[in-house]
Formats: structure tokens, sequence, C-alpha cells
């Protein structure tokens, strides 16, 4: 059980730090106004997004929000779940953290604000369409990008490891 207060202290830390970079961020900025941190590269706006990754359903009635606030709640529950069974991985585990922390961090956001609070707008001048400006995102949505791909980064480890 040890191993398991390990991992859950590490995203409850990933939450905490995601919830005062949103606190902090609100207090100096209001929707529309942005900060620029490199210009034209990285630049801090207020924004808050009542849907998911890259605004989907953002339009909705607001229905949205409990159904995120749903899908969340059980991701979160499945995750500790996988992180019980699977305690003794501690490459898996580091992963499921990341998500699990990212995922709590914006599930408080709906839960506060009806909608997550995205910050960080990336711009790429001259890239390609998608990639300027890149959606504003959050440190919960970095944590939860960067969990996600070490989990495919591991299944596919693991599926070489069987086959060798």
């Amino acid at each position: 059980m040890r191993s398991l207060s390990v991992w859950l202290g590490f995203s409850t830390l990933l939450v905490v730090l995601d919830q005062i970079t949103k606190i902090v961020i609100q207090r100096a900025l209001v929707p529309g106004e942005s900060i620029d941190v490199l210009a034209p590269i990285v630049t801090l706006v207020l924004a808050y997004n009542p849907g998911a990754a890259f605004s989907f359903l953002a339009s909705a009635s607001g229905w949205q929000r409990y159904f995120f606030l749903g899908i969340a709640l059980i991701a979160s529950a499945l995750i500790i779940y996988m992180m019980t069974k699977h305690r003794s991985d501690r490459f898996l585990c580091f992963a499921l953290a990341l998500v699990l922390g990212g995922a709590v961090g914006n599930l408080i956001d709906r839960a506060v604000y009806g909608a997550v609070v995205d910050f960080v707008l990336l711009r790429w001048p001259g890239g390609p369409g998608l990639l300027d400006p890149w959606p504003a995102f959050n440190l919960a949505d970095s944590c939860i990008t960067i969990g996600a791909a070490l989990l495919i980064w591991d299944s596919f480890r693991r599926s070489r490891v069987k086959t060798a």
C-alpha cells in the first residue's frame, strides 16, 4: 500500500500545483487579456473552456459540464484501481499518476467554474494552421498529455518484450 500512497501523493502535488497556477493567472488576467512571455511563441491568456480538448462540445447547452465531470470521476476511479493492481510497476504508476493529477485538476475547475481554466497559448508563426495558435492549455492538460504518451510508449514496450 505504501507505493500506492506515494503515487497518490504525487498526483495530489500535481493537482495543487495546477490549481495554484490557475489561481495566479485568474488574479493576474481577465478573459481576453494576455501577457507575452516569449513573444511571439508563448503567451499567457485567461480562457474558460466548458468543453474538452480543442474546445470539443464547448458550445453545447451546459450538459457537457456534468458529462465531463462524470467521465473524470470514472477515469479517476479506474486509474486508482490500475495503480492498485500494478503498484509494483513504477513506470506505469508514474504515467497513471500524471493522468490522475491532470484529470482531478480539470475536474476541480469544472466543479467550481463550470469550465476548465486554460492559460498557456503557444504559437508557431509561419507554421501549419493547426499550430498557430495551438489551443490554450494548462498544467493539468500537460500532465494528461505526458501521462498518456508514456502509457502509449509503455504499451509498445510491453508488446515488444512479449514478442521477443
